[in-house]
């Protein structure tokens, strides 16, 4: 049982992923797998370091040059280093909630096209984003014979309105709704999953969400996102594994006067392999890094190459 625990809590997280790399925030699911599959109650605390460096314009699947198709706006480099922190309390053996809050310290430039004049302008900012509050069900089984034991449940949430939506540059321009820490919307969060671990010190989990916007705020309303992760990993040692998931989504498109339903949304696909260290039974380290399998963008689109996420969790 100390084995399929401790692969538990290296592995395999209960929430959803933000966004694709290409929407500034990683699909490499680690919420939970930081916090561990513990059913007592208990406080557990997450910080995660992502960074993401969007340099490749991208329209449909095939990488463009800079300006190569002309746009209002000529996409030239959008620089994200986010920190998440989460929180997550397991009120009982079957229920738990968990907050998270992003800071993104982004960087971003882009040519504006304006009567025949090619004017760059750039942006940068560290802001607060928008919060998600995330609750779990959590139901278990055991086949003692098979050694096999299995975590799954609905999770059911919000993202609200936290971070800001309306940074402007040194020069007052106002940022695109998209580069923004925030949405101005609420978001409804809903999904389930399915860990199941062996006795062989392997494991294996399935999960998928829905993120979908109830309003719209100053005529921008974001596009639903569905997403999936897929994931295996092998406890290597007592305190080492290692990990490898298979991250998809489905974004649709941005709505309203202040979006650009032509440059948003798309697919994607990406495989993120990784590993974990518990330095303790409490205290761990973990690192991923997310490649890209198969992009393709509506319009065209800033998009990454690759992509790090490192991260700390303690249980108290």
């Amino acid at each position: 049982m100390k084995r399929w625990l401790m692969l538990a809590l290296t592995l395999f997280p209960a929430g959803a992923a933000f966004a694709s790399c290409g929407s500034a925030f990683c699909m490499v699911d680690t919420t939970w797998s930081a916090q561990g599959a513990w059913t007592e109650p208990g406080v557990r605390f997450d910080l995660r370091y992502e960074y993401i460096d969007q340099d490749q314009p991208r329209a449909g699947r095939r990488k463009v040059g800079v300006g190569e198709i002309r746009q209002h706006h000529d996409e030239v480099r959008t620089v994200n280093r986010n920190w998440l922190a989460t929180v997550d309390y397991a009120v009982s053996e079957k229920w738990g909630v968990s907050a998270t809050l992003p800071i993104a310290d982004r960087q971003h430039e882009h040519i504006h096209n304006h009567h025949g004049a090619q004017l760059r302008e750039t942006w940068s900012f560290t802001e607060v984003g928008d919060l998600r509050v995330l609750a779990r069900g959590l139901l278990r089984s055991e086949d003692a014979a098979a050694q096999r034991l299995d975590f799954y449940g609905p999770t059911l949430g919000l993202k609200l309105p936290t971070g800001k939506h309306d940074v402007r540059n040194a020069q007052g321009a106002l940022a695109e709704r998209t580069l923004q820490p925030g949405t101005g919307t609420t978001d409804v969060l809903f999904g389930g999953y399915l860990r199941r671990l062996l006795g062989t010190g392997a494991s294996w989990f399935v999960d998928a969400s829905l993120q979908k916007a109830l309003d719209e705020r100053e005529h921008f309303r974001p596009g639903a996102q569905l997403s999936a992760n897929v994931g295996y990993g092998r406890q290597a040692s007592e305190d080492f594994a290692w990990m490898v998931q298979l991250n998809l989504l489905h974004k649709y498109r941005d709505r309203g006067a202040e979006a650009e339903p032509e440059s948003s949304g798309g697919n994607f696909v990406f495989v993120s392999p990784g590993m974990s260290w518990a330095l303790t039974r409490s205290l761990q380290v973990y690192g991923f890094v997310q490649l890209p399998l198969y992009q393709s963008v509506n319009g065209v689109q800033l998009t990454a190459d690759w992509a790090a996420v490192a991260g700390i969790s303690t249980r108290f």
